[in-house]
């Protein structure tokens, strides 16, 4: 069976799946694989380092010839001019998160990109579809990374969104396999984004501290950070994250610590080691394209399984 929806036909993908843009992370190695297994894989700008990412999508372009697309991060932007960055580079496909959907939005669709936004909220899930956006990636609570201090998970942001858009939405936060696949599609979704679960990939970049600690945590081994701060941040529970859970009056990031020591180095306590809950529902690293094989076949089959008892 196979996946024909507006994701796949705007995205240019055979499987709706998406890279989530994690910075350092979200580079060729890992995206290419995403790639070339029929998904999306996505190169991050969020580390700022420009002259690298530019010398990623070149190697994107030697490494698959499947689409792929770039993030801009807006809370992160260090060069006034990304947006003409991305357009120089022949990038078709953008997700624009951590900021107002309106900054950049009618300059991309001015230089014909298809451009999603990342919503944690449904007042932001509005304004992106005003400010003109082709589709959402709609993340919940659940997710790793930067979050809104107020998380909703998906299970209720969903649908809540789906009822008052009509444009094609991600789902994000929570996704790890297929059995989650068809909820969020069953909740109006008609894709899903992976973070953690990617972090986790044979393909990743990152230390196999990391990936160790992703395999052996349960669902409760992680923590959301800056409750009472902007932005929160969800990530795997260590001592320094533990202790950051609970400083309520201090703001984390101003702790976030040397992240290449603990991306590349494997010091756990080093920085934070931005994580979703679905760390808890990961047995073992495994290959990209194994994990996006086996997320469509189980999707499939979890729907025929729900057709054969119920309809």
């Amino acid at each position: 069976m196979k996946f024909d929806n507006r994701v796949t036909q705007m995205l240019g993908v055979e499987i709706p799946i998406v890279q989530a843009p994690m910075g350092w992370i979200a580079r060729s190695r890992l995206a290419s694989a995403v790639s070339n297994a029929g998904g999306m894989g996505i190169i991050e700008t969020s580390s700022g380092e420009l002259d690298v990412i530019r010398g990623e999508i070149k190697k994107m372009r030697e490494l698959t010839e499947r689409p792929f697309g770039v993030n801009i991060a807006q809370a992160f932007v260090r060069d006034p001019d990304i947006v003409q960055f991305v357009i120089d580079e022949g990038i078709k496909f953008v997700t624009t998160s951590a900021g107002n959907p309106n900054r950049y939005t009618e300059q991309l669709k001015g230089a014909e990109l298809t451009v999603f936004h990342v919503v944690p909220s449904l007042s932001a899930a509005l304004k992106a579809v005003d400010a003109g956006v082709d589709g959402l990636i709609v993340e919940g609570g659940e997710g790793g990374g930067f979050k809104n201090p107020k998380e909703v998970s998906s299970m209720v942001l969903l649908p809540l969104v789906r009822s008052k858009v009509d444009v094609p939405i991600i789902a994000a936060g929570g996704f790890v396999g297929g059995e989650t696949m068809a909820a969020a599609f069953a909740l109006g979704a008609e894709g899903i984004q992976m973070g953690t679960r990617m972090v986790s990939a044979a393909e990743s970049p990152m230390h196999d501290n990391w990936k160790s600690m992703i395999v052996n945590a349960a669902e409760t081994d992680t923590v959301l950070l800056n409750r009472f701060q902007s932005s929160a941040l969800r990530a795997l529970r260590t001592k320094k994250t533990t202790r950051l859970e609970r400083e309520f009056d201090k703001n984390a990031m101003a702790e976030f610590g040397n992240a290449k020591d603990l991306y590349f180095g494997g010091d756990m306590e080093a920085a934070i080691a931005l994580t979703g809950q679905v760390c808890g529902r990961i047995e073992e690293v495994k290959a990209v394209a194994d994990i996006i094989k086996d997320t469509a076949d189980e999707f499939f089959q979890t729907l025929k399984a729900i057709q054969g008892s119920y309809l």
